[in-house]
């Protein structure tokens, strides 16, 4: 069994409710941030690969092009912008279309912070 990873950035803006600095979250401030796609498989025995990366990067590209440089808040079907929200909303965009999909993470930029959607 192969794994194989393939990641993309995006940024984007969005607000978020909290109770911890919540002055500074209600406004709008933006990230940089990293998904990071791993897939699970066996290689086809005619190509020798698990998926063509080239097929993987255009499948990604429709997700990153649903949040980068978007204001979050105003992104369909993502609820408030948080990574966990981030991740599962990444993963319902590829899973239709990507066999093998194990998990989404997504990385905030700025802070060491990671989360990671395995899927329902």
């Amino acid at each position: 069994m192969w794994e194989l990873t393939k990641s993309f950035r995006f940024d984007a803006a969005h607000t978020l409710k909290r109770s911890i600095d919540a002055e500074s979250s209600k406004r709008i401030h933006g990230h940089s941030y990293r998904a990071e796609v791993t897939l699970r498989g066996e290689p086809d025995p005619e190509t020798g690969m698990v998926v063509d990366f080239g097929l993987l990067e255009r499948t990604l590209a429709q997700a990153r092009d649903g949040l980068d440089h978007h204001m979050l808040d105003d992104v369909p079907d993502l609820g408030p912008a948080t990574m966990e929200n981030l991740a599962a909303w990444i993963w319902r965009r590829l899973a239709p279309a990507t066999k093998g999909l194990v998990k989404v993470t997504v990385y905030r930029d700025s802070n060491d912070e990671s989360v990671t959607y395995r899927g329902p």
